[in-house]
């Protein structure tokens, strides 16, 4: 079975798609961090990012691979765990960069279907229930507004020790819908048969546990 999670930069999907996984002892896959991943060896690379032969080049070279460790997802480079080096502006905005090209999104979905056809999974992204699972069992949108969605990620930002305004955050959030929503391929939407759900003035833990009353509603699936 799938549950599949869409939604904008720091609608709070990874944290909610996370701890469902680990509470119905499901598979967590962040298909963000494959992105982040391609982004991450191009720079390390000094491959300029709006250089699309030389990206495409890399993707079809290099590989990538999930490990869950203590039910924890790492995100593994050419088997090197870069897990904590995807972390940051610089990966999440080259990320959005690389995305929009199509051979990029060819080989990362495949790679995604492939994940998904070994275990009960729950993914998140811009486009899993809309483009690479459009037949799986639960869909959900999950969106906030632009300010609180900033918010938590200045916050995030201020915790790792960066140094940062709220409103460079603020702006790069804006940057980050507009390229998501606007992209040629696999455009951020919400799928018709997504259940949206806003959690703009809600907690993580609200909206966890609305997602899995709808999927023991929705999918019979037991939950101790």
């Amino acid at each position: 079975m799938i549950i599949a999670i869409d939604g904008p930069a720091g609608a709070g999907k990874s944290t909610v798609a996370r701890e469902i996984a680990k509470k119905l002892s499901w598979i967590y896959i962040d298909t963000g961090a494959m992105y982040r991943a391609v982004a991450l060896c191009a720079i390390n690379k000094g491959i300029d990012l709006t250089d699309i032969n030389s990206i495409i080049k890399e993707v079809n070279d290099i590989q990538i691979d999930i490990s869950h460790i203590d039910k924890e997802q790492h995100i593994l480079l050419n088997k090197e765990d870069v897990t904590s080096q995807i972390r940051t502006s610089e990966i999440s905005n080259g990320a959005s960069q690389v995305a929009i090209i199509p051979e990029v999104r060819e080989k990362l979905v495949d790679l995604q279907r492939q994940l998904a056809n070994k275990d009960n999974v729950i993914m998140d992204g811009r486009d899993i229930g809309s483009v690479v699972f459009p037949n799986a069992q639960l869909k959900i949108f999950l969106t906030a507004s632009s300010e609180e969605r900033a918010n938590r990620r200045y916050k995030e930002q201020l915790e790792k020790g960066k140094t940062i305004t709220y409103n460079e955050v603020l702006n790069e959030i804006n940057d980050r819908d507009n390229v998501d929503l606007t992209r040629a391929v696999s455009p951020l939407i919400q799928a018709s048969d997504a259940i949206l759900i806003d959690t703009t003035q809600n907690t993580s833990d609200m909206v966890i546990n609305r997602i899995l009353d709808l999927t023991k509603d929705k999918l019979g699936v037991q939950i101790d």
